[in-house]
């Protein structure tokens, strides 16, 4: 009997011959669903492993539950040439070598396609919630630009919805001090979004050094960045001459599609201006309305 792919953790992705038939369209196709002793040696890390940081107290902490009651839960490995290759464990992995253990139980995978390895590299970490906001983004651009996956399809992979993801990948858009900070988790990624209606990287920099200056709260990050933004005096004047149940339709249809919203009234009724900067925003747009 099939089982359901998402929600369910990396054992939801180990399926039979038969279950692989039953649904070609799936990114994994593997055939053993065996637990076997492997060498630690004969391991190699997966160059794509979303997670790039790993804590050093963490990892001696990980060592000590291992080392007092063992491993609960078996890596995940795929056979390649000059040994196996880490599909998901990479912690556990690490851990064992600082404990000088020479062997580890391993689910060994039957999968030739990398893209498929890099997929449940990262729903294994997502579903663990080990990834910061930048290490998930840069997995999606891998499965994007390097294996050709659209948004829809990392989306339906992980669980998520089309909209999550390109708001994620967004978020590499961001100047390079921005990003450290959102790894080091001195911002959240809502302050990140706050941030990119900003037109230029030097912008961003300025509100950025302002929220961390101030240590301001994601929505007064919101209201930051919407007081920088070009003849705001302007619109308030603007906003204050215009019908004030028009406005706050406009400002509610703005707070909810993330976009640039203007209503524009006639005698007969009006119209709905909504803009995109990207056919990705376009979609996360069409994503939300049709949500």
């Amino acid at each position: 009997m099939s089982v359901k792919r998402l929600g369910k953790g990396l054992e939801a992705l180990i399926r039979s011959d038969k279950d692989i038939g039953e649904n070609n369209s799936s990114l994994l196709k593997t055939k053993t669903e065996s637990i076997s002793k492997i060498k630690l040696n004969h391991i190699h890390p997966n160059p794509n492993q979303p997670r790039k940081l790993f804590d050093v107290v963490a990892l001696n902490e990980l060592a000590a539950s291992i080392s007092e009651k063992g491993l609960i839960s078996p890596i995940t490995v795929r056979k390649v040439k000059n040994g196996y290759e880490l599909i998901a464990g990479e912690r556990r992995w690490r851990a064992l070598k600082y404990l000088k253990k020479r062997s580890v139980p391993a689910y060994v995978l039957d999968t030739k396609n990398s893209s498929d390895v890099m997929e449940m590299a990262l729903v294994e970490n997502i579903q663990r919630e080990d990834l910061n906001s930048i290490e998930e983004s840069e997995a999606y651009a891998v499965l994007n630009k390097k294996y050709g996956l659209s948004h829809a399809s990392i989306a339906k992979a992980v669980g998520k919805k089309r909209v999550t993801i390109s708001n994620s990948l967004r978020l590499l858009k961001l100047p390079l001090e921005i990003r450290k900070s959102l790894i080091e988790r001195k911002i959240s990624a809502g302050h990140a979004r706050a941030i990119l209606q900003m037109k230029s990287p030097s912008l961003m920099i300025k509100v950025w050094e302002i929220i961390m200056k101030k240590n301001l709260s994601v929505r007064d990050a919101e209201n930051l960045v919407k007081s920088k933004q070009p003849n705001h005096s302007k619109k308030r004047k603007a906003l204050k001459n215009k019908d004030h149940q028009i406005a706050a339709i406009e400002n509610k249809l703005i707070e909810i599609l993330g976009a640039k919203v203007k209503l524009k009234s006639s005698q007969k009724g009006g119209r709905i201006e909504i803009s995109y900067f990207s056919i990705d925003d376009l979609d996360r747009i069409i994503d939300i309305i049709s949500s």
